[in-house]
């Protein structure tokens, strides 16, 4: 098989970690090559942070470079808009529809920019969005985004469902595994 690329980008503390955790697990099981490298950026201060997840017969680096992603995962929309020239031609974005500031608006040096999901479309480019956050508030818990994107993403593989679900098992407390299983179908079923 042919080696995938997928990005899951985002701002810290948002669990892009786990998602490549889950992620990792998943594709593991079903006897892929893989490599993760995760770049934290200034993730503990609301930075940006990169996890790049590639797996097929054979995978020999952890980097994914411009125009090589067959899906960028964002878990906040400027973050999605910042990523794009990492998408190949045909590839998917994946985002959630989020807004959280970055410091250049918190202090008003700055506005949030406008419209992003148009203009990515715009560009051509094959948007998926939806309210993640939203979703995660209805399974129980806004820091399930992750897991709700997780569930979108699983739309784009051609992986059984169960699979999907003992990943969560095997990436969850099991006090969140419920909350975390109806995140993941939320986001499916979206």
């Amino acid at each position: 098989m042919e080696t995938k690329n997928i990005m899951i980008v985002g701002v810290g503390g948002q669990g892009s970690l786990l998602a490549s955790k889950l992620l990792g697990r998943l594709l593991l099981t079903r006897g892929y090559d893989i490599k993760v490298s995760e770049v934290h950026g200034m993730s503990q201060r609301g930075g940006s942070v990169v996890t790049y997840v590639r797996f097929g017969d054979k995978v020999y680096s952890p980097i994914i470079d411009k125009g090589e992603a067959d899906y960028i995962v964002s878990f906040e929309l400027l973050e999605a808009a910042r990523w794009t020239e990492y998408l190949k031609p045909g590839g998917t974005i994946v985002t959630n529809t989020q807004q959280i500031n970055p410091m250049p608006v918190i202090t008003g040096a700055a506005s949030y920019p406008e419209h992003l999901v148009a203009k990515m479309e715009a560009k051509g480019l094959n948007v998926d969005a939806i309210d993640a956050l939203k979703l995660a508030e209805e399974a129980g818990s806004a820091k399930a985004v992750n897991i709700v994107l997780m569930g979108r993403l699983s739309k784009c593989f051609d992986l059984p469902l169960e699979d999907w679900m003992t990943a969560i098992e095997h990436s969850v407390p099991e006090k969140f595994l419920e909350l975390n299983k109806k995140a993941f179908t939320l986001g499916r079923n979206a």
